[in-house]
């Protein structure tokens, strides 16, 4: 991961304690600083594995902010990286007056990878520990919290540059403990949220679910199938981007490429074509089948404990809410 430009600020409360400190950076790092990409790319791992909003910028109203026509400015270098990332910094510091908890190293990185630019914001923490020194004796070392971010935002340049209709390029950190940070961001960014990552992932695998289900797949046939969404998702995940639905559906079924595509639009889920993948959800999702003796069962794995529950020691799989169609078969049945 290239790292064009990247700058580290710092964020304090003041004596008082009434407000944030900052504290600029003299220069920029080196662009071939091998301690500042490992830091970078370390963060930008953690960020990956973390719950966010996604969205696009305001371009006008209340929620439209500077840092658009900043970011527009230093993209035809009108103004360069260290006088970005100080009205950043700036920029955030007063949005974020009264939550004085979020002092430590602000980071800002510009990154290149393979084809894609992005602009990177995190807040790090620095944490105690204890080091060994030259003469073999522990003694105090101050470390960077890398494995838990509370305060991140990511720009997606060259999307953003692309002016794509309903490109979510901008994401950010969302917390359920840290709305009032989140707040503070999306005002820095300026931005309008838009697609509702949990959502939109749960609404994906219920679409998958049905399509197994329509398929009347033999249970390896719905294992694969399934690992091969999990897979994607953790990958696109690890890399920080958006799942394309054309792409999963050509790996759901290399045979027939367009099939899960066209089942998703022919039963109308309101998917968008890219979809962020939301991790928690994702890790939760695995679908238990089998097959004996004229019996076939599949179901997700997160409905058990909820509408399904299996008692071992019954050897019986209890089901609470029976799906609306076998419930009308069952009906007639009776009838």
């Amino acid at each position: 991961m290239p790292l064009l430009h990247s700058i580290v600020h710092r964020l304090d409360p003041s004596l008082d304690g009434e407000h944030l400190t900052l504290t600029v950076a003299p220069a920029p790092a080196p662009s071939d600083d091998p301690a500042m990409a490992s830091l970078v790319n370390t963060l930008n791992d953690t960020y990956n594995t973390k719950a966010k909003g996604w969205g696009s910028f305001a371009e006008e109203g209340d929620q439209a902010g500077p840092l658009l026509a900043w970011l527009r400015d230093y993209m035809a270098g009108g103004q360069d990286f260290t006088q970005l990332s100080n009205a950043i910094a700036e920029r955030l510091a007063r949005e974020l007056q009264a939550q004085l908890s979020v002092s430590g190293y602000l980071l800002l990185a510009h990154i290149r990878q393979g084809d894609t630019e992005t602009l990177f914001i995190a807040l790090v923490h620095q944490r105690e520990g204890i080091g060994i020194n030259e003469e073999h004796q522990a003694v105090p070392a101050a470390q960077l919290n890398t494995s838990q971010l509370t305060l991140a935002a990511r720009i997606n340049l060259t999307q953003w540059q692309s002016e794509a209709p309903g490109t979510q390029y901008v994401s950010f950190l969302k917390d359920r403990g840290g709305k009032k940070l989140a707040e503070g961001m999306t005002a820095l960014l300026g931005m309008e949220e838009g697609i509702d990552a949990p959502l939109e992932t749960r609404t994906l695998l219920k679409a998958f679910s049905d399509y197994v289900e329509k398929e009347d797949l033999d249970e390896d046939a719905s294992r694969k199938k399934t690992d091969t969404l999990v897979d994607y998702a953790n990958e696109q995940l690890r890399r920080g981007e958006p799942m394309t639905l054309e792409t999963l559906s050509e790996l759901v079924d290399e045979q027939q490429p367009k099939a899960f595509y066209e089942h998703i639009r022919n039963v109308d889920y309101g998917l968008a074509d890219e979809i962020p993948p939301d991790k928690r959800t994702i890790s939760q999702f695995r679908r238990f089948t089998g097959r004996s003796g004229g019996v076939s069962i599949s179901f997700d794995s997160h409905l058990l404990g909820s509408s399904i529950e299996y008692d071992e020691g019954q050897d019986r799989l209890i089901i609470k809410q029976v799906p609306k169609q076998l419930k009308e078969q069952l009906a007639k049945r009776k009838s």
